[in-house]
C-alpha cells in the first residue's frame, strides 16, 4: 500500500495558538472508540475533567462544547490541554487528523489538506508550481489498483493536465473539464446561484453577509480578475478535483462533482471581483473567503447532497 499526496502536502504545519479560526471552536468533536476507552483509564484530576466533558449521544462520544462552542480543552492561550497534559498521543483521531482527509483505493491511499483550515488554505493558494502527486509512504511493492481505478486515475490526470495548462484562460480550462466529464452547469445567474447557497445550512454569519452582498451587487458582465490571480484559482479547482472526484468511483456522480468544481469557481470568482472593486483584495482575504466556502459546503454532507440535487436537475 502506498500513500499519495499533493506536492504541497509536506509544507503543512499546524499554527496552533497562532490560528485565527481554530478548528477547536464551532465544530462538534467526535471521539473514536479506542480513544474514548483510553480516556476512561486516565486517573486523577485530569481523568475527572475528561469524564465531565464527554457526552454520549446515540452511542457516539463527543466533547461537550462550552457556551461559546469552544472545546472544553482549548485553553485561553489557544492551546490544547490534552496535548499539554498527556501528550499528542492522547488526541482523538479527528483532532490528530484535521485538516487531513483521505481517499481510499484498493492498493493506495490518497491524503490531502482541507481548505477549511487557514494554514492549509494558505499553503494551497500560495503554491506557485503545478501540483503533482508524490509518494509519502512506500511499501516498495508494485502498485496493483483495480482496473476501474486505474482507468479513473488516468482520466483524472488528464483533467489535472487541462486545469494546469497555463497557456489557456482558466475559464476555458474549466469548460474543457466539463466537456470531458460530459457535464453541463445549469443555466443560472449569479443571483440565482446565491439564492441556492442561501438555502443551505450555514455556519458563519459573515458567510451569509457575503452571499447577500453578491446578491445586491451589480456586476459588469465584462468584469474579470487580473492574470496574476490565475494560479490561485487554478490551485483551488485542482484541489476540488483531487478531493472529490474519487468518490465518483462509488456513487457514479462524476458529472455532479465536475459541476461542483465549476460552480465553486464561479462563486469564488464573483466574490473576488466584488471585494476587489471595493478595496485592494489580498491573498490573505482570498484565503479567508476560500476557508469559509470550504467549511460551508464540502464539510457539510447535507449541503453537498442539496447541491448535487440541483446539479442533477435537467
Amino acid at each position: 500500500m502506498k500513500i499519495i499526496a499533493p506536492s504541497y502536502y509536506p509544507l503543512f504545519k499546524c499554527t496552533a495558538d497562532k490560528c485565527k479560526h481554530s478548528c477547536c471552536i464551532g465544530w462538534e468533536i467526535d471521539i473514536d472508540e479506542d480513544t474514548y476507552k483510553y480516556y476512561k483509564t486516565i486517573n486523577g484530576d485530569f481523568g475527572k475533567r475528561l469524564s465531565e466533558n464527554i457526552v454520549i449521544e446515540e452511542g457516539e462520544a463527543h466533547f461537550l462544547l462550552d457556551k461559546d462552542e469552544r472545546c472544553p480543552f482549548l485553553n485561553k492561550n489557544g492551546l490544547c490541554d490534552i496535548i499539554n497534559t498527556i501528550g499528542e498521543d492522547g488526541l482523538c483521531q479527528i483532532c490528530d487528523d484535521h485538516p487531513r482527509y483521505r481517499n481510499f483505493y484498493s492498493d493506495r491511499t490518497e491524503i490531502g489538506l482541507g481548505l477549511c483550515c487557514e494554514a492549509a488554505a494558505e499553503i494551497i493558494l500560495s503554491y506557485k508550481e503545478k501540483v503533482s502527486l508524490i509518494t509519502i509512504d512506500d511499501d516498495n511493492q508494485i502498485e496493483e489498483v483495480w482496473q476501474d481505478e486505474e482507468d479513473f486515475l488516468l482520466f483524472r490526470q488528464k483533467i489535472f493536465d487541462i486545469l494546469q495548462d497555463r497557456n489557456i484562460e482558466i475559464d476555458k480550462r474549466i469548460d474543457k473539464m466539463l466537456l470531458i466529464c460530459k457535464a453541463k452547469v445549469p443555466e443560472k445567474s449569479i443571483k440565482e446561484w446565491v439564492d441556492i447557497f442561501l438555502k443551505l445550512e450555514r455556519l458563519d454569519k459573515k458567510w451569509t453577509e457575503i452571499l447577500n452582498s453578491i446578491k445586491n451587487y451589480e456586476f459588469n458582465c465584462e468584469e474579470t480578475y487580473q492574470n496574476n490571480w490565475n494560479i490561485v484559482f487554478e490551485q483551488i479547482v485542482v484541489y476540488f478535483v483531487y478531493r472529490h472526484f474519487t468518490d465518483s468511483l462509488d456513487d457514479g456522480k462524476l458529472k455532479e462533482r465536475a459541476i461542483y468544481v465549476a460552480v465553486s469557481y464561479y462563486i469564488l470568482k464573483h466574490i473576488f471581483i466584488m471585494c476587489n472593486n471595493k478595496e485592494n483584495f489580498t491573498i490573505e482575504n482570498m484565503i479567508d473567503i476560500v476557508r469559509m466556502y470550504s467549511s460551508e459546503t464540502e464539510y457539510s454532507v447535507l449541503n453537498m447532497e442539496k447541491l448535487f440535487d440541483v446539479f442533477s436537475q435537467k
